[in-house]
């Protein structure tokens, strides 16, 4: 068994008084390792100037979560498989609307990664398929999720 962790703090500011729904949702997130992100809600969520845009917010980062986890199965297959990968680039797409029980909900995501292999050996498309497959199975937050990932291989 393993453990994670996170602590999520904010703050009221003295410019900005706690008062019916104006108020900052700029918070920030911080990670054991001491990285310090600075996170909010999402503008399209709550709008600006309660929201800030510039910082990370919570349906971001499932995405980021979702392809993160999968990039990372994926490098392991590919090497455990004898490719040599470059660069590996996603750019992953949530989408939020009603779920079944008419929640607002990220009820999918979409990963477009587009993968450079060095070296002569370079696997089929068919092959590519099979191990983007095989990382969507055994990544540990897609398992972990009701959300629909699907995987468009971008080449």
């Amino acid at each position: 068994m393993s453990e994670y962790s996170a602590t999520i703090s904010w703050q009221c500011g003295v410019s900005e008084p706690f008062v019916d729904q104006r108020y900052s949702r700029a918070h920030w997130w911080e990670f054991d390792g001491g990285v310090r992100v600075p996170a909010s809600s999402s503008p399209h969520v709550v709008p600006l100037p309660y929201s800030v845009a510039e910082r990370v917010d919570p349906e971001e980062a499932f995405a980021a979560a979702l392809s993160s986890c999968h990039m990372l199965t994926f490098l392991w297959l590919v090497a455990r498989a004898g490719y040599r990968v470059e660069s590996y680039r996603d750019e992953a797409e949530g989408i939020m609307e009603a779920n079944e029980r008419g929640r607002q909900a990220i009820t999918r995501v979409t990963l477009q990664p587009l993968v450079q292999f060095a070296g002569d050996r370079q696997p089929t498309l068919a092959e590519l398929e099979q191990l983007h497959c095989q990382a969507h199975e055994e990544c540990f937050i897609a398992n972990s999720v009701k959300t629909i990932v699907t995987t468009r291989i971008r080449v």
